[in-house]
């Protein structure tokens, strides 16, 4: 049996970052101005082992924070590791964060070539790729505008073109294709295929657990900087959703050591950036999201049902709040929301000295993605509209989906396809 050759080790890498509180810390230590440790240690990669072997592709699925993006910069060799070793065999063209590799005053031909001379190549190769990544772009004569003015999509159209151009042995891809449309994600998915079939090695990081069972050979799952695990993509796919519904022990065996139903690992984490302004005669005191299980997390599954749930203190008469929640994209677009005006839900007057729970029940239909969930409590007095207690962005919330349609929500569509051919 022929022995796999090895495109890509990682041993025991590391990836420690200091923390410091204030700028002035990092400036002592650096002039020696102090003995005393002025920083925290944050870990973004603890000992991590991976092996890529020529010909596969390799997914990598994790939560916001839990190492994907620094382990592909280590591989690419954007970071250097704290510690441990890298060794790669072969040409590797990285798709990571888009613009990476970009300059934004240079037009899109200006960056085909500055792209294609950072990686080695001589002007003459780059003439004979041009038309192959121009015509794989199909962006038109937006080409020759400056990338600053291009839309996202536009911009991972040119860079994916390029790098899947310059002959790469070794393709490494970071969430990039989510921007794409999805005429464009096909394409570049069958681009994936003919590559596997040539032989080449493909790295990808993806939230699209639909892409990654279809697609990967095998599956690594990180979690807060460490391995959880290889193997399966079913299998490492059944172990995320737990570890995003709090349903899995960190630190527990490799066969995965699972919280008993009801348990918690903690609550909603809160944006320390956020927005928040009102009267406060009525404040919302605390705030967070059960799964269908009941147990708290960030993290829902796409088809399941999940509730938000608001606690909220009267300091003052209030004639008839309004509770409300909104759901938007990271790019801030209000996808959708509701509030207890609206649903008819409740309509009464509180006194001051009341507390009230409010609880927003609903089965999850969001695409697989990040949001951000923004609460408040407002009325009107005399019909003039009162703000009495916003909090804008207040919790990052995950969907994890296998199923990705078009568009922000999925109208969960039933299909029927019959033979035409039958006499009816």
């Amino acid at each position: 049996m022929k022995k796999k050759k090895i495109a890509i080790q990682v041993t025991g890498v590391k990836k420690i970052y200091k923390l410091y509180d204030k700028p002035s810390d990092r400036l002592k230590e650096a002039l020696g101005l102090t003995k005393k440790k002025k920083y925290k240690e944050h870990h973004a990669l603890d000992g991590v082992d991976l092996t890529v072997y020529e010909g596969e592709m390799v997914g990598i699925i994790g939560t916001n924070g839990s190492g994907k993006s620094t382990i592909l910069k280590i591989i690419t060799g954007v970071l250097n590791p704290s510690s441990g070793r890298v060794r790669v065999n072969g040409r590797i063209s990285a798709l990571l964060e888009l613009g990476a590799g970009f300059h934004m005053e240079y037009n899109g031909i200006e960056n085909i070539y500055l792209n294609g001379t950072m990686i080695g190549f001589s002007k003459e190769e780059i003439d004979r790729k041009l038309s192959s990544i121009l015509e794989f772009a199909d962006i038109g004569d937006y080409v020759y505008q400056p990338v600053k003015t291009y839309s996202s999509g536009m911009f991972v159209r040119l860079a994916f073109a390029v790098a899947i151009n310059i002959e790469p042995e070794i393709l490494i891809v970071d969430e990039a294709l989510a921007v794409g449309d999805v005429f464009f994600q096909a394409k570049c998915y069958h681009k994936f295929e003919e590559f596997k079939k040539m032989g080449k090695t493909i790295l990808f990081v993806s939230h699209d657990l639909s892409s990654i069972s279809k697609y990967c050979d095998r599956v690594v799952l990180l979690n807060q900087g460490v391995k959880l695990g290889e193997g399966s993509a079913r299998e490492m796919i059944d172990i995320y959703k737990r570890v995003l519904v709090g349903q899995y022990t960190a630190g527990g065996d490799e066969a995965g050591n699972f919280l008993e139903e009801g348990e918690s690992q903690g609550g909603a984490a809160v944006n320390p950036e956020l927005l928040e302004y009102g009267t406060k005669a009525a404040q919302i005191t605390e705030y967070y999201i059960t799964d269908e299980a009941g147990i708290r997390t960030t993290a829902i599954i796409k088809g399941q049902q999940f509730t938000i749930h608001l606690k909220v203190e009267f300091s003052e008469d209030v004639p008839a709040p309004i509770f409300a929640f909104t759901v938007k994209n990271v790019k801030g677009t209000e996808i959708t929301g509701t509030n207890t005006m609206v649903e008819k839900a409740f309509l009464k007057s509180v006194q001051a000295g009341e507390r009230k729970e409010v609880t927003f029940s609903q089965r999850m239909s969001l695409q697989g993605g990040e949001y951000l969930l923004s609460f408040g409590v407002t009325g009107y007095e005399r019909d003039t509209f009162q703000v009495y207690h916003r909090l804008y962005d207040v919790v990052n919330l995950t969907v994890i989906s296998d199923k990705d349609t078009v568009g922000y929500y999925d109208m969960n569509t039933t299909i029927t396809v019959v033979d035409g051919n039958e006499v009816g």
